[in-house]
């Protein structure tokens, strides 16, 4: 790893632990587990536009372990996602802030799902995998991939124990959603402590057994064999993939590091100063980033606008020769779906012959996907 790297990686744990420390609130744990993934991630494989955050091909991100939303927050800010500023991270948690303890979608620019129940945003990001699944198959034409994006979603053990992550893996398996990839934050640790206490399964058999590529990387910390992985995971086209990283939870705090009391309360201010001293953090003034970082993710955030750019260049020659499929895209992409349901009175009157909830709620599907054409939806059974 070379020294921008670091010092990049290592801004993204100092900014999340100060904006905590400042709150007296939040889960440290996960952004300084995390930082060297997430940053590979974004900076090398993800697909996403800082300047247009709303990029119809955007890759997805997916931060299923909200409580650890100063993670996204931090790369949102260095990123130089719409209006938000080293003052929205200050005011983290706080009362009416663009920045509040869990992500929030529509609430601060970038996020793309509201996460805080562990698991749930892994439902999320099974979901989002689908819908490109099925615009892909809606819009592509050959030599114009206008729908070309992966979903990625990042939890932890807890997100691994919870239900309906299973059930969501499963369909995806199922469906065999190569575009979805899933990075496991694998700590062994737990708000009580070892996972031992209660989650001792083999999560990569699991994995495989519901139809997932699985790959696993050592050192959490190992940028390239992390990139390694992503690409990899890229290259099947056949299955959704699984990625399992070995972290260490709070890493970088020497007194927290790899232990349950980093997950959920601040580091404090003594511990603060040890993770900036032990990383050798150039300054013990918070929320201090060095000019040579933001150089950085200002050069990272110009090479992905050029990326966009090409996208848009590829799309607007689509448009051209399919006009019909560029106003279908309008369709597809209406966000004034309620008004155009509330516009159907007739839609809602229903006959007086009693029925099942369930056929009436398949009569009301069908009936609704004629007038929101993206519409996708299912049942237990």
């Amino acid at each position: 790893m070379n020294q921008i790297d670091n010092l990049s990686i290592n801004a993204i744990r100092i900014l999340s632990a100060d904006a905590i420390q400042k709150a007296n609130s939040g889960h440290p744990g996960l952004p300084l587990g995390c930082a060297s993934v997430a940053y590979e991630l974004w900076a090398r494989h993800m697909n996403h536009n800082p300047a247009a955050p709303d990029w119809l091909n955007r890759d997805r991100f997916v931060l299923s372990g909200g409580h650890g939303s100063m993670l996204l927050y931090s790369l949102l800010y260095l990123y130089g996602y719409g209006d938000l500023t080293l003052e929205d991270l200050k005011e983290f948690r706080q009362l009416n802030s663009k920045t509040p303890g869990h992500p929030e979608y529509g609430h601060t620019v970038g996020v793309e799902a509201t996460t805080g129940p562990l698991g749930a945003g892994m439902g999320m990001a099974v979901g989002m995998a689908i819908a490109e699944r099925h615009l892909s198959a809606v819009f592509n034409k050959e030599s114009y991939p206008v729908i070309d994006h992966y979903t990625f979603a990042l939890g932890g053990d807890g997100c691994m124990m919870e239900g309906i992550s299973s059930e969501a893996f499963s369909l995806a398996g199922t469906l065999g959603l190569s575009k979805l990839i899933i990075l496991y934050d694998s700590n062994n640790i737990s708000i009580e402590g070892s996972t031992k206490l209660a989650f001792t399964e083999d999560v990569e058999m699991r994995m495989k057994a519901f139809g997932f590529q699985t790959l696993a990387v050592e050192d959490g910390n190992d940028i390239e064999a992390i990139g390694n992985a992503i690409e990899r995971a890229k290259a099947d086209k056949e299955h959704p993939s699984f990625i399992k990283i070995h972290t260490e939870i709070g890493y970088g705090c020497p007194n927290k590091q790899g232990k349950a009391s980093a997950h959920g309360e601040p580091l404090g201010e003594d511990n603060v100063r040890a993770l900036r001293e032990n990383l050798q953090w150039p300054s013990q003034e918070p929320f201090y980033i060095p000019d040579e970082v933001y150089e950085n993710y200002r050069a990272l955030r110009e090479s992905l606008i050029q990326r966009a750019g090409k996208w848009e260049e590829m799309f607007e020659e689509y448009c051209r020769k399919y006009p019909e499929m560029k106003e279908l895209i309008d369709v597809y992409f209406n966000d004034d779906s309620i008004k155009l349901l509330e516009n159907n009175i007739e839609f809602w009157k229903r006959g007086k012959k009693p029925e099942a909830t369930r056929n009436i709620s398949g009569q009301l599907l069908n009936m609704m996907k004629e007038i929101i054409p993206n519409l996708i939806g299912g049942s237990a059974d």
